[in-house]
C-alpha cells in the first residue's frame, strides 16, 4: 500500500514538473515574441514601412541616412532557398544510400562521419570557406567576367560561396533525420512492394520515401531553420555588402546584418537593426508553421 502511495506521489510530482516546464517553454516563446515586436516596430513608424522594407539603399551613417533592407531580406530568401534546393536532395539521397543500399561496414564508416559534420562549429565552416572555397570562386569569377568592364570583383566572397557553405551545413540535419525516418518504415511495406513485382529502386522511391515523408519534412524544417539562422560562417564568406542577390555579388544576409552593425549602432540605426531581427524571427515562424502544416497533412494521409 505504501509502495503504491509512493508511486502515485512520484507520478504526480513528475506530472507537475513536466507541466511547469511546458508552461516555462510557452512563456519563453511568448516573451521573446513580445520583446521582438516591442523593439522592432518603432523603426517601422519612424522610418516608414515602404522605405524600410522595400527600400534598396542602405546608408545608415550618411548625412542623409537611408535604411532600405529589401536587398537584405531578398538575399536571405534566395540564399536559404538555394541552399535548401541543393542540400535537401543530396541529404535525402545520402540517407537512402545509408539505410537502403550501403552495407553495414560502409554505413558504420559514413554515418559517424556525417554526424561529425553536425558537431563542427560554424566558424570552422566559415574558415574552410575562406581558405578553400573563396579562392576557387574567385578564379571562377575572373574567368566568367574576364571581358566585363563593369563587374565588381568580390575575391570569391559572394552569394554563391554562402549558398554552398549553407548547403553543406544543413546536410547532417537532413541526413540524420531522414535516415531515422526511413529506418522506421515497416519492413512489411517493403516486402509487399517487392512481392508485387516492384524493383528495389521503385520500392525505395515509391513506397519507402513516401511512407517516411513526415520525418523527412521534419529534417527539412530543421535544415531551413539552420540556414536562416546561420550568421558566423556566412559573415566570413558572403562579402558583407548590401547588394541585389546575384551569384557573384557580395551580399549581406539578415543574420550578418545584425552581427556586422549591432555593436556600434545607435538611435534609429539601432531600431532598424531590431526590425531586421523581427523580420528574421517572423520568417522562421512562417517557415515552421508552413512545413508543420505540410507534415500534419502527410500524417493525416497515412
Amino acid at each position: 500500500m505504501k509502495e503504491k502511495v509512493r508511486l502515485n506521489a512520484a507520478e504526480k510530482t513528475a506530472e507537475y514538473i513536466v507541466s511547469l516546464l511546458a508552461v516555462i517553454a510557452v512563456f519563453a516563446v511568448c516573451a521573446i515574441t513580445a520583446y521582438m515586436i516591442a523593439k522592432g516596430t518603432p523603426a517601422l513608424v519612424s522610418v516608414g514601412v515602404p522605405e524600410l522594407l522595400f527600400g534598396t539603399v542602405w546608408k545608415p551613417t550618411a548625412s542623409e541616412a537611408a535604411y532600405g533592407i529589401f536587398y537584405i531580406i531578398f538575399t536571405s530568401i534566395v540564399g536559404t532557398g538555394a541552399s535548401v534546393f541543393i542540400g535537401v536532395p543530396i541529404g535525402l539521397l545520402t540517407a537512402v544510400f545509408l539505410t537502403e543500399i550501403a552495407g553495414k561496414k560502409i554505413t558504420a564508416f559514413v554515418e559517424p562521419a556525417v554526424e561529425l559534420l553536425a558537431a563542427i562549429p560554424s566558424v570552422i565552416y566559415g574558415l574552410l570557406g575562406m581558405m578553400i572555397l573563396n579562392p576557387f570562386m574567385y578564379k571562377l569569377e575572373k574567368y566568367i567576367f574576364r571581358n566585363s568592364e563593369t563587374h565588381q570583383y568580390t575575391g570569391g566572397s559572394n552569394l554563391m560561396s554562402a549558398i554552398l557553405v549553407l548547403a553543406i551545413m544543413i546536410l547532417p540535419t537532413v541526413v540524420n533525420v531522414s535516415a531515422s525516418s526511413i529506418r522506421a518504415v515497416s519492413k512489411d511495406l517493403r516486402a509487399a512492394s517487392l512481392a508485387l513485382g516492384a524493383s528495389r529502386i521503385e520500392t525505395i522511391f515509391k513506397v519507402t520515401i513516401p511512407a517516411a515523408r513526415s520525418g523527412i519534412m521534419t529534417g527539412v524544417v530543421l535544415g531551413v531553420g539552420r540556414a536562416l539562422g546561420e550568421a558566423m560562417a556566412i559573415n566570413m564568406v558572403a562579402g558583407g555588402s548590401v547588394n541585389i542577390p546575384l551569384p557573384f555579388n557580395s551580399v549581406r544576409f539578415l543574420t550578418t546584418q545584425l552581427v556586422s552593425e549591432m555593436g556600434y549602432a545607435e538611435g534609429i540605426h539601432r531600431q532598424v537593426l531590431f526590425t531586421v531581427g523581427l523580420v528574421l524571427y517572423i520568417f522562421i515562424m512562417i517557415v515552421n508553421l508552413i512545413l508543420q502544416k505540410l507534415r500534419k497533412e502527410a500524417d493525416e494521409d497515412e
